[in-house]
């Protein structure tokens, strides 16, 4: 059994989040792709824990199922190996500040587009490459901040507050990995390749369902509300005996089979909780006599007995929780022993399903392997290293020497 993109052939030349979660992504589903650094290595190796070796568990979750090389493309020698590299690729990834690629004669437009029609050619930027930020970088925090999404997390009388995970960077790297598809598919009819433009900003702007189209229809400003939910009551976090749960009765049927079972079916015929309407506008006397109601229970057990009734719940777990729940387990989203424990495949498919494979390699651990794929002989890819125009780093502990 083969991954739905087997055959595909990639050259991953991004670096740190959003293009090399995108390039795991087409890896995990059986695209051969070879991850291009430069020969200090992608920054993200250094983002520990652990901090000091060559990887880390940031690099690591976003870097599995690649070959790894490393090329100095500042010298033409090492372009002259993309080359080769691009020669039988559909698809290359790069997030370059603007204009890199058109200085090393390798831009779309101008160079890859006539010789590799067929291309495939995904841009991630923070805000494009043209207009009044066009070539300004991008960072997640930054997106964030300038997108609004900042002011959209944090209590009524808080500050914004940036969301605890790089959710701008991993969005861009999702809505790439789509785009590149999309135009995989388009390419079957064509046969021709194009460019996926990709930026950190339209990642961000993205997110902003359903506030942005609130404003632009309706000209509603959303206000930060803590864990609680802008449009339906309850749906927020509430406090019992051993920690947090969050409710969820989006609807009436769902509230009504909540307060039964906390003992309060009158609650469901309150004008002031009739209707979903009514309990937004009553939110705050609602959430009183709900923390009332539960604050002597336990957490798991409560949201075990409620989501059995077929009201939405959940302990509000740690991250170490989370990652030991049974059901995670039971889709396969935690793999591996030890140390070379990692996230699963999050996109399952019944005949071709994505698997992870091969765990991160060194800077430059394939860098001979794929340079003698491409035809260079033992005394060309030693000249290379020599040079500086490639690098190759191998493990000491297997008793061999870094070039």
């Amino acid at each position: 059994m083969t991954g739905a993109l087997n055959g595909l052939r990639v050259i991953d030349l991004s670096r740190v989040v959003a293009g090399p979660l995108c390039t795991r992504m087409l890896a995990d589903h059986g695209a051969t792709v070879i991850k291009v650094e430069p020969p200090a290595g992608d920054e993200l190796r250094t983002y520990g824990p652990p901090f000091g070796e060559d990887t880390s568990g940031y690099f690591d979750g976003i870097n599995r199922g690649k070959r790894h090389i490393c090329l100095d493309l500042s010298r033409s020698a090492g372009r002259a190996v993309l080359r080769r590299l691009l020669a039988d690729a559909d698809v290359v990834v790069e997030n370059f500040k603007a204009g890199t690629m058109d200085r090393w004669g390798l831009g779309y437009e101008r160079s890859l587009v006539h010789d590799h029609p067929g291309l495939v050619y995904c841009r991630i930027t923070g805000f494009g490459t043209d207009g009044p930020l066009g070539g300004a970088p991008g960072y997640d925090a930054l997106l964030q901040a300038f997108s609004g999404l900042m002011t959209l997390s944090g209590g009524p009388d808080e500050p914004p507050v940036r969301i605890g995970v790089p959710v701008v960077d991993l969005t861009a790297g999702m809505l790439a990995f789509s785009g590149i598809l999309l135009a995989l598919h388009e390419r079957t009819l064509s046969g021709r390749g194009q460019m996926v433009d990709m930026t950190l900003l339209d990642a961000a702007l993205s997110l902003l369902h359903p506030h942005a189209q609130n404003w632009l229809a309706h000209g509603t400003a959303p206000k930060r509300l803590g864990d609680a939910h802008a449009q339906a009551a309850p749906y927020q976090t509430f406090q019992t005996r051993t920690g947090p749960v969050l409710l969820a009765a989006n609807n009436n049927r769902q509230f009504a089979a909540l307060v039964s079972r906390l003992g309060r079916p009158d609650l469901a015929e309150d004008p002031r909780f009739a209707s979903n309407g009514e309990r937004v506008a009553h939110r705050t006397q609602l959430a009183e006599i709900l923390a009332g109601l539960v604050a002597d229970a336990d957490r798991a057990s409560l949201a075990d007995d409620l989501i059995r009734a077929g009201v939405p719940a959940a302990p509000v777990n740690t991250l170490p929780e989370a990652l030991a729940e049974a059901q995670v387990h039971h889709r396969g989203l935690v793999i591996g022993t030890g140390r070379r424990r990692e996230l699963g495949v999050p996109i399952a498919l019944s005949r071709t399903p994505g698997r992870a494979h091969t765990p991160p390699g060194l800077r430059g651990a394939d860098t001979a392997d794929v340079l003698a794929d491409l035809g260079y002989s033992a005394a060309q890819t030693a000249e290379l290293l020599r040079d500086g125009a490639a690098y190759q780093r191998t493990d000491p502990q297997e008793g061999t020497t870094s070039s």
